[in-house]
């Protein structure tokens, strides 16, 4: 049975950073070290993103909050809100984004309204509340009451392709299911000044964002389908399980990003791609740089600088992924949607687009995905997806942020 993405959207809150504005902030906070003044400068600047977006709208210069929880902007000082507060801001914020991008997802999905949906798989890991972001998008968008809810919490940046793997299983043995997956993360709200390197490094890259997916097995929807779900694989590697982890303290949720991570990458990225291409005979023997696209989770510029490297692939094929990092940052689990999204928005190709995906998290965990990129019939244009509203908030309609 062939189960396709219909449809897939992303949304941000409206909320702009500017990484050196930002850095500049960081930079300026008492109680930095002469070490860790450095170490914010070179963090910042070195993590190749120009732009990021924050559900925290207090990140203004020009806020008017009169009690302000997160950033002083008349002091320049960033506070250090208790994870109570972080967690309720979330449950106010997250809904927002989760509605968002699932309703973006549905209304673009023809022939599939919000009665279809069959199956409901959300997922997250930057913040709790319950009645939880599934119920609240089945209220918002008019789901049957009766539609299966499943959330997937706190599994880190490779979360998505779980959801999917779920979502591809449902229709499996389900013809008729229609199964809406839905990523929302606020990474920003769990930022705070530190001379620790790890938090540092969280600050430099972390960012706020969702994306919604429309994944079925029907074949008599008028929508074209866009991307084939192939296979998934799951890996630990054998070290790693201290490099990255995701913890829960008293002022927010504590990032582990050690800097060895690229290197155990990049030691342990070819046997993690081994067994998902094995699943295919005629990849098997394939270079890796001939696999048409690469749609790679952003951990950070020197992660991306290690697959490339070990995998020999082109400039070409690490951009959508560093586009990515570049505009939106580490938006954990919500991130690699947004690269298939760039690969989906590419022009069209001779012969089948293969995409080859992974994502990297707490354990170490690598999560890799197989897909093939649907072609359009020839009088199609390309969709943006989300990119047209990101568009527009860059070019003035968002909030500059820390500006």
């Amino acid at each position: 049975m062939t189960v396709y993405v219909r449809a897939l959207e992303t949304a941000v809150p409206p909320t702009l950073l500017i990484q050196h504005e930002a850095r500049d902030v960081f930079a300026a906070q008492p109680g930095l070290t002469r070490l860790g003044s450095r170490l914010v400068t070179t963090c910042f600047d070195s993590a190749a993103i120009d732009t990021r977006y924050t559900a925290v709208r207090e990140l203004t210069l020009d806020s008017s909050a009169e009690n302000p929880q997160f950033f002083d902007p008349q002091t320049g000082l960033l506070r250090s809100p208790s994870t109570k507060a972080r967690n309720n801001l979330f449950a106010e914020e997250a809904t927002k984004l989760f509605i968002e991008a699932a309703d973006a997802a549905v209304s673009k999905c023809d022939g599939i309204g919000p009665q279809d949906i069959t199956h409901l798989v959300t997922v997250s890991c930057t913040g709790f509340f319950n009645p939880g972001p599934d119920y609240k998008i089945v209220r918002a968008l008019g789901l049957n009451p009766a539609v299966q809810r499943y959330h997937l919490g706190f599994m880190g940046c490779y979360a998505a392709f779980p959801a999917l793997r779920a979502a591809k299983s449902f229709c499996e043995a389900d013809p008729a299911a229609v199964v809406l997956v839905v990523c929302a993360e606020l990474c920003s709200l769990h930022v705070r000044t530190s001379n620790d390197p790890d938090t540092i490094m969280g600050s430099a890259l972390f960012a706020d964002g969702a994306a919604a997916a429309v994944v079925t097995a029907r074949e008599d929807l008028p929508s074209p389908p866009l991307l084939r779900l192939d296979h998934f694989e799951t890996v630990l590697t054998p070290v790693g399980e201290d490099s990255m982890a995701w913890n829960i303290g008293d002022e927010g949720f504590e990032m582990v990003l050690g800097n060895y991570v690229p290197h155990i990458i990049d030691d342990h990225i070819v046997g993690a791609l081994e067994p998902l291409l094995a699943r295919d005979p005629s990849l098997r023997e394939l270079a890796y740089r001939d696999i048409t696209h690469w749609g790679i989770h952003p951990g950070g510029r020197s992660i991306l600088d290690k697959v490339q490297s070990r995998l020999d692939l082109t400039d070409e094929q690490l951009l959508p992924a560093r586009e990515t990092l570049r505009n939106y940052g580490n938006m954990s689990s919500a991130t690699v949607l947004f690269v298939l999204r760039h690969i989906l928005d590419l022009p069209p190709r001779e012969g089948d687009e293969r995409v080859c995906s992974m994502a990297f998290g707490p354990g170490l965990t690598v999560e890799t995905g197989l897909f093939t990129k649907v072609k359009r019939p020839v009088d199609e244009p390309g969709d943006a997806g989300g990119a047209g509203e990101v568009g527009r908030a860059i070019a003035g309609e968002a909030e500059p942020s820390l500006a």
